[in-house]
């Protein structure tokens, strides 16, 4: 698993499950947002890995978003320090080489703590993401959390959850029809 060092930075970003407007003062984003930020990109909301710029690994960033969505809040969190590491895109063979790493090491089930050992050993493949200053990365994510007019991700007020809560209801719906 990464070490934590030189992320104390960002620990103040808190990565939430699933796509979000704008992000909070607190961050408030999934992890495949905050990388946008982190390697200087706009903010935008991800809903699907293709919305993710070219230079980002669609496999890796795919299995880090499913990873995001399927943690608890506090094993979440635990995913920063992959945030910097996540714009490593790389030919298509390599790419194709990731999918099947992270197919075969999936199976029947895995731990969150064995998805982050399955994260790290993709991540070994191919081109690794260009190393950013940690002052770099604190700068960007200051820079959005800075223009953010609410504590916490919009996605977070009532109005959106009972939206969300509603869409939830009909996806639930639609699977046992």
């Amino acid at each position: 698993m990464a070490a934590m060092d030189g992320f104390d930075h960002i620990l103040n970003w808190k990565l939430k499950a699933g796509s979000h407007p704008f992000p909070g003062k607190d961050g408030g984003t999934c992890i495949n947002e905050a990388a946008l930020v982190a390697a200087g990109f706009d903010y935008k909301p991800i809903c699907r890995v293709g919305e993710m710029p070219e230079c980002f690994s669609r496999p890796i960033c795919r299995f880090a978003m499913w990873l995001n969505d399927m943690a608890s809040d506090t094993e979440r969190q635990r995913l920063l320090p992959f945030v910097t590491r996540l714009a490593c895109a790389d030919t298509r063979t390599v790419e194709c080489v990731r999918e099947r790493y992270i197919a075969t090491h999936v199976g029947h089930g895995f731990t969150f703590e064995q998805g982050l050992d399955i994260l790290e050993g993709v991540l070994a493949i191919g081109r690794r993401a260009d190393s950013l200053a940690p002052e770099t990365v604190t700068a960007r994510m200051a820079g959005v959390q800075s223009r953010a007019t609410r504590a916490t991700s919009v996605s977070d007020e009532p109005f959106f959850s009972k939206i969300k809560g509603w869409f939830g209801a009909a996806k639930q719906t639609e699977a046992t029809h």
